[in-house]
């Protein structure tokens, strides 16, 4: 296993260098630097992507009109961010780019929250997304099986909802199709 690590002053190089089996990111000129994540925060994640992507992304059962994405690589202002997964309306953005980063804000963000992530993810990473005007953030912990749904307020973001364990949810900006949070956390109702 390899520890995270933090590096100041970092630049671009800096994050070219880190090896394959970590996640970089660049956020305020700090390389923040991770091993990939453990099976708990992979089935989270990919669950969530699977159950929102058909209803939204591909319209089986929902309205469509989104792009959801697993761990985009986000070009924003001097900040690389790659969060769990990001969701643009096709309204914003009509097609991905065709390079390997987007430099235009996601309209969802969801970050899947792990024990080296989470202090990053909450005061680093939340902060340059109300910079760039994401509109809902949710931050989904597969340890303490909790979703968190924030929107943007003004200058700050504001809690909307808590759910845990096993809540049935509908949350924003997904709220015409309901969430079991069983699902996330590799479980079945009833099973």
């Amino acid at each position: 296993m390899v520890a995270p690590y933090r590096k100041r002053g970092a630049g671009p190089a800096d994050l070219e260098a880190v090896p394959e089996n970590m996640v970089g990111e660049l956020l305020s000129g700090e390389l923040w630097a991770r091993p990939r994540p453990a099976a708990p925060h992979v089935v989270a994640a990919s669950s969530l992507g699977t159950k929102l992507g058909a209803p939204f992304q591909f319209g089986d059962g929902g309205p469509g009109g989104w792009w959801i994405l697993h761990e985009p690589e986000l070009h924003l202002g001097p900040d690389v961010l790659v969060p769990d997964l990001a969701g643009w309306r096709r309204e914003r953005m009509p097609e991905p780019p065709e390079t390997g980063a987007f430099t235009l804000g996601p309209d969802w963000i969801c970050e899947v929250l792990s024990p080296s992530t989470e202090v990053v993810d909450r005061t680093r990473k939340r902060p340059v997304y109300l910079r760039e005007k994401v509109r809902h953030l949710w931050l989904l912990d597969p340890v303490a099986r909790n979703l968190e749904v924030f929107e943007r307020g003004d200058g700050n973001w504001v809690l909307i909802g808590s759910y845990a364990e096993d809540a049935l949810v509908r949350a924003p900006p997904f709220e015409a199709v309901e969430l079991d949070l069983l699902v996330l956390w590799g479980k079945t109702r009833g099973g």
